[in-house]
């Protein structure tokens, strides 16, 4: 995946936000290892929060960071499986104003390589509100490792080519534009 050293590395300040029941923050790895690869990566680690597995809760986190113009991306971790009390792909349902298709399905292709066909289970999105992206990762530190790792660390960057994320943040918000 090619990096244009030509360009200049743009910055953009990310929310993480880990969705559990069972984890606090003292414990919650996932969201460790987000944090460090975040600005292992020159990026901002805007804000970070633990909340429980609950549609409602979850939705209002994301629409208070989707309005706060100082967060350009959230990515969550857990809360993506199938079970009753995975919820996050539903709250995310309620506030994307696009879904970003290809990225649950790199993401669920990627992890077909390691995990096999339990790769069902995975319930990744990734999408578009108010000109802040969304995506929702598995709560294992593999999945968190091999979404960042593998997409979002080029797609989050500028310089990648021959199209990344970076670049389409200034059009995000055309639609809501007056004519």
């Amino acid at each position: 995946m090619p990096i244009d050293e030509s360009r200049t590395f743009l910055p953009i300040a990310i929310a993480v936000l880990t969705v559990s029941d069972t984890r606090d923050l003292a414990s919650d790895r996932s969201g460790d290892v987000l944090a460090e690869r975040i600005e292992g990566a020159g990026h901002a680690l805007a804000a970070r929060k633990l909340l429980r597995d609950d549609a409602e809760v979850i939705e209002a986190q994301l629409r208070a960071w989707i309005a706060d113009p100082a967060i350009d991306c959230i990515i969550t971790t857990g809360g993506t499986g199938i079970t009753g009390r995975d919820v996050t792909p539903e709250a995310f349902a309620r506030v994307l104003e696009k879904e970003i298709t290809g990225f649950g399905e790199l993401f669920r292709m990627l992890s077909y390589a390691k995990i096999g066909t339990s790769t069902i289970q995975s319930r990744a999105i990734g999408g578009v509100s108010g000109g802040t992206y969304l995506f929702a990762l598995p709560g294992s530190t593999g999945a968190v490792k091999d979404a960042w790792d593998d997409i979002l660390l080029f797609q989050l960057d500028v310089r990648h080519r021959p199209c990344n994320l970076v670049e389409l943040m200034p059009r995000l918000q055309e639609h809501l534009r007056a004519a």
